[in-house]
């Protein structure tokens, strides 16, 4: 009974950090090309272990969506941000929710369980 008691004090006390992906609720404009949004987002790293996150755009479903932006992977050192943009097909519009970043790691770097961390803005 002792061990459990410990254990979730553990729990209770031990701090989780991740980034940060902002705005929440990005919304699409029309972009310098006849047919294609964009929105700009900015993320800003908390994780001293993870220097590299990897953007994503879904539909509610899910699935993945095509788009395009400066790279898919980008490197974000601690407690830096970086703001990039997300280009996006105007037919695809309707079907896009939520844009994420997911933390990488690179294998030689994993420390203990080298936990991933998705956070995802939700389009308008």
């Amino acid at each position: 009974m002792k061990h459990i008691i410990i254990a979730v004090a553990l729990l209770i006390t031990t701090s989780a950090t991740a980034h940060e992906l902002t705005p929440t609720y990005p919304k699409l404009s029309q972009s310098f090309v006849n047919g294609v949004v964009v929105t700009k987002m900015k993320l800003w790293n908390r994780r001293q272990d993870v220097s590299y996150y990897e953007i994503d755009v879904y539909d509610e479903e899910w699935n993945n969506l095509p788009f395009a932006s400066s790279s898919r992977i980008m490197r974000v050192d601690y407690l830096a941000s970086k703001t990039f943009e997300i280009y996006i097909k105007k037919k695809d519009v309707k079907k896009v929710e939520y844009i994420c970043t997911t933390s990488k790691q690179l294998k030689e770097d994993v420390k203990s369980t080298g936990v991933k961390s998705r956070i995802c803005s939700r389009v308008k």
